[in-house]
């Protein structure tokens, strides 16, 4: 199949596809993916021996440093789980800004519990001390519990070690301590318009009464928490090493006799070995738990994230099906004759996907596999950026086929016109605000 229509018909109808199974069929999204990767190959006339191996090549390929990237990461949300230190982050929080900025409070805390965890442990975990915080401060579970949502789910999307932004890192050849140092700038500023500032001003919402079971109603104390500057540096460990690498590389000679141990050292797998290493001893050891315990803790935590990882690994395998059968080469001539800023094209890619398939995780390994053919027209355009432009627009339109929606409506009580009004606007707003600090960036470091 030669001309660059019939390509670009081929990967319309292979996403069409894919929406089609997961929305109506409810297939499971790795199963969609991997039926997607076989329409493509098909359609492409590939040679049937050709398909199966490429489908093993880009699973291989992209799984092979990512299970262990995740695994680790999620040993980590896990300690932070148990410890209690996401309660200790919260009180010292609220207690240093006041009752009354309770909302920037909790924004603040799903922004640094966010990074170990994933949005949906996160949340559930989290879930209890927003209506705790609602009842004790009189403010109303809108007000409180968005600028939470809005935070975990930015950094879900665009910071690492988190599966979805390290794997479109992966595949992109992105370093990854930039990627968290973009992401963290980028995300910032949309996390607060988009939460406290935004949730200031909803519009009148029904009352919503907490449920029971979710209100703490008795307080943990104080002895039985974990130290907030302990819990601080367990969360943020494997960032700051990994964000100091790219900072020495930044600076010194890739041939400085050092830069072996550095490269090493700042490795996402080495990173959160050793973060691993220190959760284990701050937030378990040192507060009680023996070896055995932890290791029970730690077999639990692996359950979970089985099927990001399946579905991780087929939009890997979508990815190297579209290289493969040339299809990629068409497709990069069509959206460079767009004439597009690449950034701003991957962000619309994206948001398209996110709200055609719902999860941000297959919005962003979907688009990275289109965008990738178009970077070749864009030799000197840093990798990074266009991770974060991926992950900011899978933030955005999330809606009823958005399995973290209905999580948020169902805790919160919402009605569904309420979660429109709220949830989906806010991150639609914190997604365009992504946009714009991307490109802000961007334009700063000379690559616009």
């Amino acid at each position: 199949m030669g001309s660059v229509t019939a390509m670009v018909s081929v990967l319309l109808l292979a996403i069409l596809l894919i929406i089609f199974l997961i929305l109506k069929v409810r297939l499971h999204a790795f199963v969609a993916l991997i039926v997607a990767c076989m329409f493509v190959g098909f359609a492409m006339g590939m040679p049937l021996a050709k398909i199966g191996t490429s489908i093993e090549a880009g699973m291989g390929g992209t799984l092979g440093f990512l299970a262990t990237v995740l695994g680790l990461g999620t040993i980590l949300g896990k300690m932070l789980e148990i410890s209690g230190g996401s309660e200790r982050l919260a009180r010292t929080l609220i207690n240093a800004l006041g009752k009354q900025r309770a909302h920037w409070a909790m924004m603040v805390v799903g922004f640094i519990a966010g990074i170990p965890v994933f949005f949906q442990v996160g949340f559930v975990l989290l879930i209890p001390l927003v209506f705790s915080v609602a009842l004790e401060t009189g403010m109303s579970v809108a007000m409180i519990g968005l600028p939470l949502v809005i935070a975990l789910q930015t950094v879900h999307s665009i910071v690492p070690p988190h599966p979805a932004a390290m794997a479109i890192s992966v595949l992109l050849g992105a370093d990854v301590g930039k990627v968290i140092m973009y992401g963290l700038l980028i995300g910032l500023p949309g996390a607060i318009i988009a939460g406290p500032i935004f949730a200031k001003y909803l519009p009148k919402m029904d009352d919503v009464k907490p449920p029971i079971h979710l209100v703490k109603t008795e307080r943990l104390s104080d002895d039985s928490l974990p130290a907030f500057g302990i819990t601080l540096f367990t969360i943020l460990l494997p960032l700051l090493i990994m964000v100091l690498k790219t900072i020495i590389e930044l600076n010194f000679p890739k041939d400085a006799a050092f830069m072996p141990g550095v490269n090493f050292l700042g490795n996402p797998i080495t990173a959160l070995l050793i973060s691993v290493f220190c959760a284990y001893w701050t937030l378990g050891l040192a507060r009680g738990l023996n070896m055995k315990q932890i290791l029970a803790y730690t077999d639990q935590c692996f359950g979970p994230v089985a099927g990001i990882l399946l579905i991780i690994g087929a939009g890997g395998a979508f990815n190297r099906v579209l290289i493969d059968s040339g299809l990629g080469v068409g497709l990069g001539k069509v959206l460079t004759g767009l004439q597009l800023n690449p950034l701003v094209m991957a962000w619309i890619v994206s948001l398209i996907m996110r709200a055609s398939v719902g999860s941000a995780t297959v919005a962003m390994i979907t688009s990275a596999g289109i965008i990738i053919p178009v970077l070749a027209s864009y030799p000197g355009l840093d990798p990074a950026l266009v991770c974060i432009a991926i992950g900011t627009g899978a933030m955005g339109l999330s809606h009823v086929n958005d399995s973290g929606f209905w999580i948020v409506k169902e805790y919160f009580g919402f009605s569904l016109i309420d979660m429109f009004k709220s949830y989906t606007v806010a991150i639609t707003l914190a997604s365009f605000i992504g946009l714009l600090g991307t490109l802000a960036v961007a334009k700063l470091l000379g690559q616009i």
